[in-house]
């Protein structure tokens, strides 16, 4: 996966999860709020990796 891919999965990722989270809070449902939860923080590592692609880049770009 490219940089720019893993940020866009990260973003979907991110976003679903809050949304599962938000169901969870709204039908008393913890395991739904964890699951989103989960989902949130997978969204912010793809997130992470796709912006140390980007680093990792500009820096072989450099030399």
């Amino acid at each position: 996966m490219g940089s720019t891919s893993d940020k866009v999965s990260g973003m979907a990722n991110k976003a679903a999860g809050n949304i599962k989270q938000a169901a969870g809070k709204a039908t008393g449902s913890r395991e739904m709020q964890a699951k989103g939860k989960m989902q949130e923080i997978k969204g912010e590592a793809q997130q992470a990796k796709g912006k140390a692609k980007d680093a990792v880049k500009k820096l072989v770009d450099k030399a």
